[in-house]
Order: C-alpha cells, then structure tokens, then sequence
C-alpha cells in the first residue's frame, strides 16, 4: 500500500537539507557552518574542519579556529586559503582567525545566484521524489492491488504533497534573497 507518511518524511529531509545549505551562506554575520565542512589533509586524509577544531565566532566579522592539535595550524590555513570562499586566514598563537570581508554588491548577487541554484536542485529531488512514489502507485495499480480510483486519488496527493514543498522552497528561497540584498 501506498505511504504518504514516509513520502512527506522524505520531503520534510529535503527541505532540511537546502536550510542547512542556505544556513552556510552568510549575511552579515560570522557563521562558523560556513568553514564548518571545509576539507583539510590530516595524517594522511581529509577531514571536516568541524571535526579537527572547535569554530566560533568571535565577532560579526570574525571566525575563530582552534585545532585540537597545533600542529594542523598550517594545513586549516591551507584549506581555508584555497577554498573558494576568498578567506585569507590569519594565524595568532594557536588560533587561527578568519576575517569576512564585508560583502559587495557583486558579491551578494553570486550568492544569491548560488542560492538559487540550491532551490533549482532542490525542486528536482522533491520532483523525483514525486517520480517514485507515482511509479509505485502505478505499479500498485497495475498489480491490481489497489483500484483506479485508488490510484488517481494517491497521484492526487503525491502531487498536492509536491506543491506544498516546492512552495516552501520557494518562500524559504525569497526570504533568505530579500536577507542577502539587504545593506
């Protein structure tokens, strides 16, 4: 039988993952999730900077990094600096301090561009998700389990389900443009 239930669970996921995608895009703030799952070399493999030092912020412009072993200073440095983000890191002591440049026009115009993008892909894993789940009733359908009008009514709500979450996305997606545009 068709599960509606584990269908909007599954959506409710996706929806969780653009917000914590969204929540590494800053505003006007330090946000430590946004180095939180840069990759550095450690003895010998890559790890999440999250899981090799501890992050705050130590003002509105201004991240801190302490490693938990001094001796990965240079290689935090290292990824901080050749990460896309344009960070140049600044090392004091055994923290390393990672100043945000206030951010351009230009530059709030790529993120939000960027945030976009997120929701476009986002939108398409709701979509799949739409896909499967009227594959299954079909199948269900075909397999004379469940009856035609059965089946209508469940692609009905799979597809009311898809509205809703897009619609969601979209009004999460608005919010966080009108944030970035802000001065």
């Amino acid at each position: 039988m068709f599960d509606a239930k584990n269908l909007t669970d599954k959506m409710d996921k996706t929806i969780e993952a653009y917000k914590k995608e969204l929540s590494k895009q800053r505003v006007g703030r330090a946000q430590p999730a946004l180095i939180a799952n840069l990759a550095v070399q450690t003895y010998g493999s890559e790890q999440p900077l999250s899981q090799i030092s501890s992050i705050s912020a130590e003002s509105s412009t201004v991240l801190a990094v302490k490693p938990w072993d001094k001796k990965l200073i240079p290689a935090i440095e290292r990824a901080i600096h050749s990460s896309d983000l344009g960070l140049n890191p600044i090392t004091s002591g055994d923290t390393v301090r990672v100043p945000l440049p206030p951010l351009t026009e230009e530059r709030r115009k790529d993120i939000v561009k960027h945030i976009k993008t997120v929701a476009e892909q986002s939108k398409v894993a709701l979509r799949n998700l739409r896909r499967d789940a009227n594959t299954e009733i079909k199948t269900l359908e075909k397999d004379n389990k469940i009856s035609e009008d059965e089946s209508k009514r469940f692609q009905d709500k799979v597809q009311e389900l898809t509205d809703k979450f897009i619609k969601t996305i979209d009004t999460i997606t608005q919010e966080k443009e009108t944030e970035m545009m802000k001065i």
